[in-house]
């Protein structure tokens, strides 16, 4: 029983470093205190299931805001199922712990339905003093550095001493120097909605209607504007087949980043689309979010939400593009997509900028916004990249490479962002390296494994 509680209150405590607690540390004790309940208890699927299903119910309890409680349960039991692999430590001894727990962090994120990597541990690091780590390993890395962490003082305080597990950070102490020749002026509009819920854009034009006011107020002091930005689900009818709405977008005189729902030939995309009176350059999201944009399964899911029949099948997009103005060239993001690490690198490697959409109106004033926030403030450290986050409720971010938020608006309000972002065209070591970088850090971590702590 004491270790039930023992790994329950670590799941507790890792869930803590995440959104809307949000304090780093307590990441790295939830480890320390779950390695010693699992070390000190032959029934460790016990001791695992107990740690990941409060860490899951706790961290993803965002979820169930308007769908009820029955996906969010099955949705964090589903997760937690996929750490039983953690009792391997019982062959491979304690110190494989970091290995195992970062191989199914990987698993997570691909698998099942391509993946959910939301409760990745390196998105709850951005303000930690080693979350620099990540610009040469990715997040893979940061996570493991992580866990190395409180391998390292749970052996301590087994008076085994093993300094050379933590040997990595030293290249946080490295010089790195990243030059901004240019800058963008950007305008990014937050125009919230009607109301929250699944039914959030039932006024759509009115949710059209709040970015148009919002822009219309913000251009009378400023500008001086490159291109204004509008979030995920902004333009809810088919811009492409509204003669007013694309009156009103032309009349801005500015390019605009827009978040878009467009159908074509029967199929229905979201997308984000560069507009400017002479051309439209359009992106549909490739990463698509299951149950909320597709549903997998359908008639198991329909048993268990009817929900579900309110959800029609998105189609995926089948190419990255950039949207080039002048000197920027804009790698959109739509979301989700947020969470798919073989995407962010492309849009980094393409791009000198980052533009995140999202709509967080279906999870209310929830922690969801604020949890992904945290992972857009990796994903820039990840990548040596500025990058803007524009939401339809907030939050809002400018959010500059070294993961540290500039600008932020309130959640749940109407507001608007300007600023002049520096681009970056230097490539961060962890995109230089590739698939190298997941593999040096796995392969440390296999070091660290055949050392019996």
């Amino acid at each position: 029983m004491v270790n039930i509680v023992l790994s329950s209150l670590a799941g507790l405590l890792l869930s803590f470093a995440f959104e809307p607690v949000g304090k780093w540390y307590f990441a790295p004790l939830a480890f320390v205190v779950h390695i010693y309940a699992l070390n000190r208890t032959e029934k460790k699927a016990r001791s695992v299931l107990a740690f990941s299903l409060v860490f899951n119910a706790f961290l993803l309890h965002w979820t169930s805001i308007y769908v009820g409680a029955m996906p969010w349960i099955i949705l964090f039991i589903a997760l937690s199922i996929l750490y039983l692999p953690l009792t391997l430590v019982k062959r491979w001894g304690i110190s494989s712990y970091p290995l195992l727990f970062v191989a199914l962090e990987e698993v997570r994120n691909r698998f099942p339905f391509n993946g959910f990597g939301w409760g990745r541990v390196a998105y709850s690091q951005a303000d930690a003093p080693y979350a620099q780590i990540a610009r040469f390993g990715g997040s893979i890395s940061l996570s493991a550095v992580t866990i190395l962490i409180s391998l390292f003082i749970y052996l301590l305080l087994q008076k085994t001493f093993m300094p050379f597990i933590l040997l990595p950070l030293i290249l946080i102490a490295l010089p790195y120097n990243v030059d901004v020749s240019n800058h963008t002026n950007i305008l990014m509009i937050q125009g919230n909605v009607p109301h929250y819920g699944l039914d959030f854009n039932s006024r759509a034009k009115q949710v059209f209607s709040n970015h148009v006011k919002e822009t219309e107020k913000a251009l009378r002091p400023n500008r001086d504007i490159d291109f204004i930005l509008w979030p995920e689900n902004s333009v809810d009818v088919n811009p492409f087949k509204d003669e007013k709405i694309q009156t009103t977008l032309n009349s801005f005189g500015y390019p605009l980043v827009i978040g878009a729902i467009v159908d074509k030939d029967s199929q229905i995309f979201n997308t984000s689309i560069l507009w400017t009176k002479d051309r439209q350059n359009v992106y549909a999201k490739q990463y698509l979010t299951p149950f909320g944009e597709y549903i997998p399964l359908r008639p198991l899911a329909r048993k268990i939400s009817g929900l579900v029949d309110e959800v029609r099948d998105f189609s995926a997009g089948d190419q990255s593009k950039v949207f080039v103005i002048e000197k920027t060239r804009i790698s959109p993001i739509i979301c989700f997509e947020l969470l798919n690490d073989g995407l962010i690198e492309n849009s980094a490697k393409t791009g000198n900028l980052l533009a995140v959409q999202t709509n967080s109106a279906t999870f209310g004033r929830s922690a969801e916004s604020s949890q992904q926030l945290s992972i857009s403030r990796i994903r820039a450290i990840e990548h040596t990249r500025n990058l803007v986050s524009v939401s339809t409720t907030g939050y809002s971010a400018i959010i500059d490479y070294k993961g540290q938020v500039v600008q932020k608006t309130a959640i749940g309000t109407s507001e608007s962002l300007y600023a002049s972002v520096g681009l970056i065209d230097r490539q961060s070591p962890r995109d230089i390296l590739g698939g190298w970088a997941s593999f040096l850090s796995i392969l440390w971590l296999l070091i660290t494994a055949r050392r019996r702590g």
